[in-house]
């Protein structure tokens, strides 16, 4: 299955003919710690600023120092299950605060067996449902989908193996993320975003993040894909918002679904009254036709799969490498449908046959989708909560159609909102997971398991975390606000109460097809649609980067000698993935300090002057640039 036609079988750094320690009792109890603890502090950060971080990076440079420093352990295997299991609180910690504080904000009564109850189903159905798209996405689109996060991950661990020349790439990129955000978010020295207007246009505005990550993760993904992400951004800045304003801003009425009149909003109160929900319609859209272009391969696939299973039946599985052994099918097929018959009828939720069918649809679709996606753009730009409301919108009209209505429609909505969005976060993650285990060497199954056992930790503690945060600060205050949660209660109050914009949605689903007909990626173009210009356009930098050293490659004809062409983008991508470490380790670092004292970290940035954090930014850029293309003429 791993070799693709007119290409050489790919080989993994730990060949499938070898076998090392992998899923041990070490990495096991290692791998549920740092779930729970990357669980809550990404809960944290979502309810804070409405974004998580992606925690793979992080617990593989935490792992490999604790596993190989205090238990002397040097398997690359065993780092890659203790990674792959932290990644399962990260994602629960996304899909749980982007829809159930919602619950919260309604004043509704929640128990925990609830909370764990939907994070635990939404989890495991995150991990089957990602099983029979391995082969199609990891393996036959190996060459095709980069994932970042994933690749980063594995060059990471690989390093931690070699050293050498290869380790301090990685560390160097390590430090410059590390520090910038230590200068931005940890001491507020000067501000992580930049943001101007553009003279004589009327609330048209760029900008962009001082995030070292996203220029990695730019630079992993190449200025084709980055490119079409930034379009979208560029669409919603420069057209959609300047657009609003200029047939609008004279008016004196408020405009649905604002709650003041449009000539009293800037651009960002625009982009948030009506922007978004422009994007969620395009999302939508982009994650329909993805589905259905895909939707070939995926049945492919499955015939494949049930074909491999039934020729093998009996001989457990001995013609298949340890390197593409997943669960059997027999058992994926049949977890499935045990968990959503319990949905079905549980006592918890009342969610009901008409919830657990919907769950089955919308989390295999956008299962589909969130896998595939993450391939492309990666975990920290996948637009799970705008699938999330897709799925919102949808359930929401079938329950009003079904006769539920006020309180306890949304409810019901949000909670089959919430199954869905803790699965395809999970999905999501445990692709990139699978992306590294496929470049090291790792068994599929035993990753699988890792995941199911680190959503179990992260799932039986994440409803008391959120119980905990509520008490503390307030669900909807200024400390908490939870933006996503709280976008997800007027959507489902909107539909279920009959006050929806359907034609802001429908202006996105239009523009959604319209690209698709222009022969761009609808779905990538939607993700930046639907997020700030400030984060695709971080990402258009390190694609930018990655672009000129391209052309560096081309005009020395680098491409046509043995290995110098990609020596290079091995070089840049190492440093690239020292960046997402960097960042992402100290991101959480500061969050476990916020959440233990809040006062320890400053408020107000000392410097306002946003030359300092651009010049900052380009600093990054250039470092990521010297250390793809070495000033010496040799490449090592």
């Amino acid at each position: 299955m791993s070799e693709q036609k007119g290409h050489k079988p790919f080989v993994p750094y730990i060949p499938a003919s070898k076998s090392l320690p992998e899923l041990t009792v070490t990495s096991i109890v290692l791998g549920i710690i740092l779930a729970v603890l990357f669980g809550a502090a990404n809960a944290y950060l979502g309810l804070k600023v409405g974004l998580t971080v992606s925690a793979s990076i992080p617990a593989a440079v935490i792992s490999m120092g604790i596993l190989r420093g205090i238990f002397k352990r040097d398997s690359i295997l065993e780092n890659n299950i203790v990674q792959t299991m932290t990644t399962a609180g990260e994602a629960l910690g996304a899909g749980a605060v982007f829809t159930i504080p919602a619950l919260f904000l309604m004043g509704v009564e929640i128990k925990q067996i609830m909370l764990i109850f939907i994070v635990l189903t939404g989890g495991f159905l995150g991990v089957f449902m990602m099983v029979p798209l391995r082969r199609m996405l990891i393996v036959n689109e190996h060459e095709t989908l980069p994932y970042p996060e994933g690749t980063a991950c594995a060059e990471v661990l690989k390093t931690g193996e070699t050293g050498g020349s290869q380790a301090k790439l990685v560390a160097l990129g390590f430090l410059a993320g590390g520090t910038v955000k230590i200068l931005t978010d940890g001491f507020k020295l000067f501000k992580s975003e930049i943001q101007v207007g553009v003279y004589k246009f009327q609330n048209a505005f760029v900008g962009t993040q001082i995030y070292p990550a996203l220029v990695g993760v730019g630079f992993i993904i190449g200025p084709r894909i980055a490119g079409q992400m930034v379009a979208g951004g560029l669409m919603a800045s420069l057209v959609l918002v300047p657009a609003i304003a200029f047939f609008g801003g004279e008016s004196s009425q408020i405009i649905f679904p604002a709650s003041e009149a449009l000539k009293n909003l800037d651009a960002a109160g625009i982009w948030d009254n009506y922007i978004r929900y422009i994007g969620a319609g395009a999302v939508a859209a982009g994650g329909l036709i993805t589905l259905v272009k895909t939707l070939p391969a995926i049945i492919q696939t499955l015939r494949s799969t049930m074909q491999s299973m039934s020729k093998n039946k009996g001989n457990k599985m001995l013609e298949l490498e340890r390197t593409d052994k997943d669960i059997p099918m027999k058992w994926v097929l049949i977890c499935i449908a045990v968990i959503l018959v319990i949905i079905a009828f549980d006592p918890f939720t009342n969610v009901g046959i008409i919830g657990a069918i919907a769950i089955g649809i919308f989390g295999f679709l956008f299962v589909t989708v969130a896998s595939r996606i993450v391939g492309i753009v990666g975990s920290s730009s996948s637009p799970v909560s705008g699938m999330t409301i897709a799925t919102l919108l949808i359930v929401a009209l079938v329950y009003k159609a079904f006769g539920y209505h006020g309180d306890q429609g949304i409810i019901l909505t949000l909670t089959v909102a919430a199954i869905v969005c803790s699965a395809l976060a999970v999905a999501g993650d445990i692709s990139q997971d699978l992306k590294t285990g496929y470049l090291v060497g790792g068994t599929p199954w035993k990753q699988q398991v890792a995941m199911m056992i680190g959503v179990l930790a992260s799932g039986l503690v994440m409803g008391y975390i959120l119980t905990l945060l509520d008490n503390a600060y307030g669900m909807g205050s200024a400390e908490l606000p939870a933006p996503k949660a709280m976008l997800m209660k007027i959507l489902a109050e909107g539909i279920l109460n009959g006050n929806l914009p359907w034609t802001l949605i429908f202006i996105g689903v239009s523009i959604a097809i319209v690209i698709e007909f222009l022969g761009m990626n609808s779905l990538v173009f939607a993700v930046g649609l639907y997020l700030p210009l400030n984060i695709s356009a971080t990402v258009m930098f390190g694609g930018f980067v990655r672009m000129i050293v391209n052309a560096v490659i081309k005009r020395k004809k680098e491409s046509s000698e043995e290995g110098k062409g990609a020596t290079r983008i091995e070089r840049g991508t190492l440093f690239a993935s020292g960046l997402i470490a960097g960042e992402s380790l100290l991101g959480v670092i500061i969050a476990f300090i916020i959440s233990i004292n809040a006062n320890i970290i400053p408020t107000d940035v000392l410097i306002q002057n946003q030359w300092l954090p651009f010049i900052v930014f380009i600093i990054v850029c250039a470092l990521l640039y010297i250390s793809t293309v070495p000033r010496s003429k040799k490449v090592k």
